[in-house]
């Protein structure tokens, strides 16, 4: 049985002018067919459908296999979708309905690998049900992962290793970040189910000397006075310093302690 998407032997059952002819119908084009095949023999291949030629075979991995994801590297945007590379002759193409978010040529995303309604192997960024609950990891950890969905009110949703439900909470998601971004994440608890809960920030007792020194150099790029105080809106905080109400407040304690600030009605201003 043909198997599309995998890598799988086959024997090679005849030659024709534009190659081997394998098992099931399967052309092992002549310029990627290994000279000293002959009849009977198997070979490794990668079987796919190439809407020109049908049935083809390659000797090469490509860099996604169907089941598998993969990040993979936009080479061209078309009417049709983008193209990604993977390795093969032919590049892989991501339709525009498969897409999550802007894609963009020259940047690499997280993709799937699914056969579409006409047989053809076909990428997709939708990798949500292709990832796995069972991580190895626990609280505290360090991960990398790269983002695949943003939702505004829920936060990012980030495939860790490329393979594990991983989330980002709103109110842990700081900074400018797009789809198909790496990050560097702590896991801030595991949930029941499996899944990841992440945060861009280290625990709070090693983030409050970074936060104290980061309202410290804004203070002084703003002339020693900043219009920030206990009583300003988280979203103000988010947009001026990237932090939390609780993170900033938390960091606010820490330098009156020190007596570098003093808050007024308006904000803050530096101790000089």
């Amino acid at each position: 049985m043909i198997e599309l998407g995998q890598m799988q032997k086959l024997e090679v059952v005849g030659k024709e002018s534009r190659g081997l002819s394998l098992q099931g119908g399967v052309l092992l084009p002549r310029q990627q067919a290994p000279r000293d095949l002959a009849s009977g023999d198997e070979i490794e291949v990668f079987v796919y459908n190439d809407p020109a030629e049908g049935l083809l075979a390659s000797p090469v991995r490509p860099k996604l296999l169907l089941g598998e994801l993969a990040v993979l590297k936009v080479v061209d945007t078309t009417k049709f979708g983008a193209f990604l590379d993977w390795g093969l002759d032919k590049d892989l193409l991501l339709p525009h309905k498969e897409q999550a978010g802007l894609v963009v040529k020259g940047k690499s995303y997280l993709v799937g690998l699914f056969i579409n309604a006409m047989g053809r192997l076909t990428a997709t960024m939708r990798v949500y049900d292709l990832l796995s609950a069972g991580s190895p990891y626990q609280k505290n950890d360090h991960v990398q992962g790269v983002i695949y969905s943003i939702n505004r009110e829920l936060g990012a949703f980030v495939a860790v290793d490329n393979k594990y439900h991983g989330m980002i909470p709103n109110n842990e998601f700081y900074g400018s970040y797009a789809v198909g971004d790496q990050v560097a994440v702590r896991i801030k608890q595991v949930r029941p189910d499996g899944k990841l809960e992440l945060s861009l920030r280290e625990a709070a007792h090693h983030e409050i000397e970074h936060d104290a020194q980061k309202i410290m150099d804004r203070l002084k790029l703003n002339a020693g006075v900043l219009s920030l105080n206990d009583n300003s809106p988280p979203e103000a905080i988010k947009a001026e310093l990237a932090m939390s109400k609780r993170a900033f407040k938390r960091a606010l304690g820490r330098l009156l302690l020190e007596g570098a600030i003093n808050i007024t009605d308006t904000g803050i201003e530096l101790n000089w």
